[in-house]
């Protein structure tokens, strides 16, 4: 049985600099070797990443954790590299909530900036939301400073 929610939904943002090139931080959401180090990654777990980064294209990101498959799947909505990245974001063993990201990536004077943003959010999930991708993100970093 599949649970659905039609509550009030909310969003969270999370900004970020990087010193490395838009165009390398795109890259780093779109190429599955690099993606697959960083998102949806801890130290024990293995992640694997198939993208279709093109508008319509879909993905599949599942880790495995102690036995266990977590999957997120969505679809690619804008794909404007070095520029910005949307995309829906569901996990649909949890919930069937479907969410939307858009990333922008904003040159800066020592790199990036980056500006995530998860809309659709149930109330609730907020801070954990956040600091889930905080920690993505710093893993993100360690992935840019090490090259390809």
């Amino acid at each position: 049985m599949e649970y659905h929610y039609d509550g009030p939904r909310t969003q969270v943002s999370v900004t970020r600099r990087f010193r490395a090139a838009p165009g390398d931080v795109f890259d780093a959401w779109i190429d599955p070797g690099l993606a697959s180090r960083w998102l949806f990654v801890t130290a024990e777990d293995v992640t694997t990443c198939r993208l279709d980064p093109r508008p319509g294209g879909s993905y599949r990101i599942t880790r495995t954790s102690d036995g266990m498959e977590y999957v997120a799947v969505g679809e690619y909505l804008t794909v404007d590299r070095p520029r910005c990245l949307e995309f829906t974001f569901a996990m649909p063993q949890f919930a069937a909530d479907v969410d939307t990201v858009k990333v922008a990536f904003v040159p800066a004077e020592t790199g990036t900036h980056m500006e995530f943003m998860q809309v659709g959010l149930r109330p609730g999930f907020e801070e954990e939301t956040v600091e889930g991708w905080r920690q993505m993100f710093d893993l993100l970093d360690s992935v840019l400073a090490s090259g390809p």
